[in-house]
């Protein structure tokens, strides 16, 4: 394949660009809910409406993979995710908001489901591991650029007497008392950006291998019949779940608690937990060459159990340095119950992964009760739900049965 590492590459660099549209929303949430007057139940509907999309949108678009092939999908992922960011750029109301932010999950779970079989392909399968710990990199550094460019933005935004012409331009966009909405006008960039980049590319002719294509409508009803496959779910569900019931609340828990500035302090500690996460995968595979996976999630399960505690009760330098703690530990939490999950059935597993990746819409579920709970309560009680879907995490490495151990030195 004359174009292997161009694919390689692009795909690398969409990997980035779903993390950057994405794990900006626990940075901005303070904004959001001072410019739209919100309550924290009314926060809550926005992760509703981003991670909803995953939900709906994960098995029709492998469907849509198979029939029209990479390209027209993530030329079509980039195109939804544009269109959601600019109308909102245009008109920022708080309903059109949420319908950008579906939008925009839509596209994202389009991307999701194109690139890992093309990774597949233009990497070679024997380097697919590798360059799928690569892609989480690329992943977990977006993850921390989103908030630190905001924090940027932020401190500039209001400076009247700066030369910066980046500055200037992107003032002329926004309204005062709105300057937060100056990133979206950036995601609605990068987006088309991305649609003329992948315009001119020649995609690889990408063909699924049997347990990487979507089945039947039949296929869908037995595995909705397993045990194994529903505790999975689950499993993906209370991970998203854990993962955004966190990191969407850190920066507004930190003002309302600790008065510390969401728009600078606040969106660096969410940053923070975005690359603690990335450095963790790291270290996450070294463990794993010694341990059997469930021990390892058990470990750090306990673990984020602790830094999670330290975060909610602890004092403002403790909280400051306990959320991305919590990242850290998270990191390997994805991957293994992923791979626990489809070494647990013998067939169908592109299927199986489909029903998986519905599990997404955790990501919408959780940090909306913790929104309803707080509104009833306080920020710090709802944030304790955390605690419910990470115990079922842990309980993950006690009850998981794979058919196939992950391999460890010194294993057979």
């Amino acid at each position: 394949m004359k174009n292997r590492y161009l694919i390689v590459g692009l795909v690398l660099l969409v990997f980035f660009v779903i993390s950057f549209l994405t794990n900006i929303l626990g940075a901005i949430n303070p904004n959001i809910k001072e410019s739209f007057n919100l309550e924290f139940s009314s926060m809550g509907f926005m992760t509703l409406a981003f991670f909803s999309a995953y939900g709906i949108m994960s098995i029709p678009a492998g469907i849509l993979v198979e029939k029209y092939k990479e390209k027209k999908i993530i030329l079509s992922g980039f195109i939804l995710a544009c269109t959601g960011s600019f109308s909102f750029a245009i008109f920022p109301t708080y309903g059109l908001f949420l319908f950008s932010l579906f939008l925009i999950g839509t596209g994202m779970a389009m991307l999701q489901v194109a690139i890992n079989p093309l990774l597949r392909e233009a990497g070679g399968k024997e380097n697919f591991a590798f360059y799928s710990v690569l892609g989480q990199l690329f992943f977990g550094v977006a993850g921390v650029v989103g908030p630190y460019l905001f924090v940027y933005l932020m401190e500039h935004l209001g400076d009247k007497s700066t030369s910066d012409k980046f500055i200037l331009f992107l003032s002329g966009f926004v309204s005062e008392n709105m300057s937060w909405v100056v990133i979206y006008w950036i995601f609605a960039a990068v987006a088309f950006i991305m649609v003329v980049v992948v315009l001119f590319v020649n995609f690889p002719n990408v063909e699924l291998e049997d347990n990487e294509k979507i089945g039947g409508l039949e296929v869908f009803k037995n595995l909705t019949k397993n045990r194994t496959v529903i505790a999975f779910f689950i499993g993906i569900f209370c991970y998203v779940g854990f993962e955004q019931g966190v990191s969407f609340w850190i920066s507004q828990f930190l003002e309302v608690y600790h008065k510390v500035d969401s728009e600078t302090t606040g969106a660096a500690v969410v940053g923070n937990f975005w690359g603690f996460l990335t450095v963790g995968c790291f270290l996450g595979l070294v463990i794993l060459k010694f341990l059997d996976s469930k021990k390892v999630l058990i470990i750090f399960s306990f673990f984020a159990f602790l830094s999670l505690t330290l975060a909610l009760f602890g004092n403002k330098q403790m909280a400051i340095l306990s959320f991305p703690a919590v990242g850290f530990f998270a990191s390997i939490m994805w991957s293994v119950i992923f791979s626990l999950a489809l070494n647990s059935v013998d067939k169908y597993h592109g299927s199986f992964a489909g029903i998986l990746c519905t599990g997404i819409v955790g990501g919408a579920i959780v940090p909306f009760i913790i929104g309803g709970l707080s509104e009833v309560l306080d920020l710090r009680f709802g944030m304790i739900f955390n605690y419910m879907t990470l115990a079922y995490i842990f309980s993950i490495g006690i009850w998981a049965k794979p058919l196939v151990n992950n391999k460890t030195i010194g294993s057979k």
